[in-house]
């Protein structure tokens, strides 16, 4: 039996990557999925691949009106919004002495603004539709800790587990379940940006960081998005109602709390 049948889900940065094996992972499952995403060439292209169950929609989580017009669009399409996943998010790096005031506001913008004010409005939509629903926030093993070059992206994931608990216990009276992932390195587009960061300051070779990083993981290797689908499928299902306002850890063993 599909675990998501007959459920709807709005996906943020939906059109590559984690966001793509998410939205992949509950199409299998039997749900609708809104491929939301700023790049609409992608999230077309993503939809397609993905089958009538989904539709992109164009939104920039920096932008009300754009987050606005795509929760509208979504419910117009399918009808509700039983799940969304706060996924779009956006890497940075610099020694603290070199961070730039208008990339910090950027990075603030994206992860953490766009998370809070994506939420709202589908919370909003849930509230007034009365069934509940779910909501996930993507945190990151960045918001568990500090890192040298890191410490924007650190705080900007900090934020999403803090937000994360605060909006759960706040929504949970109304039915909705409000919990967050933390992956570890996962590998694909958003790590060879990432690695490349890592060249500049550290010296580095292209590729010579993410061959660090992957070796020290406990379980051998890098994640991949499909390593994140199964608790995203999870938490979206009725075995996981009396979960409210927690952050968990999909890293192979990279963090512990």
């Amino acid at each position: 039996m599909m675990q998501l049948a007959g459920k709807t889900a709005l996906i943020t940065g939906a059109a590559r990557g984690i966001g793509r094996a998410f939205a992949a992972a509950y199409v299998r499952e039997g749900a609708q999925v809104a491929i939301a995403d700023i790049d609409m060439d992608r999230g077309a292209e993503t939809a397609r691949e993905l089958g009538t169950a989904a539709r992109a929609v164009r939104m920039d989580v920096t932008d009300q009106a754009s987050i606005d017009a795509a929760v509208a669009e979504t419910v117009e399409a399918f009808g509700k919004i039983d799940i969304l996943i706060n996924n779009a998010a956006l890497f940075t790096a610099a020694p603290i002495v070199e961070i730039d005031r208008a990339d910090y506001a950027r990075v603030f913008d994206i992860n953490v603004a766009g998370t809070l004010f994506t939420m709202q409005a589908v919370a909003r939509h849930m509230i007034d539709r009365g069934e509940g629903g779910t909501i996930i926030n993507m945190a990151s093993q960045a918001g568990r800790r500090g890192e040298p070059l890191v410490a924007v992206y650190c705080a900007t994931k900090a934020a999403v587990i803090s937000l994360t608990q605060s909006a759960g216990l706040d929504l949970i009276k109304h039915g909705i379940n409000v919990n967050a992932i933390s992956p570890g390195v996962v590998d694909g587009e958003h790590w060879d940006g990432v690695d490349a960061f890592f060249a500049k300051y550290e010296n580095k070779a292209p590729g010579q960081k993410k061959r660090e990083v992957g070796a020290g993981v406990p379980f051998g290797r890098m994640g991949t998005p499909d390593d994140l689908t199964g608790l995203a499928v999870f938490l979206a299902t009725g075995a996981a109602r009396y979960i409210v306002a927690q952050t968990y850890n999909v890293d192979g063993g990279q963090w512990m709390s």
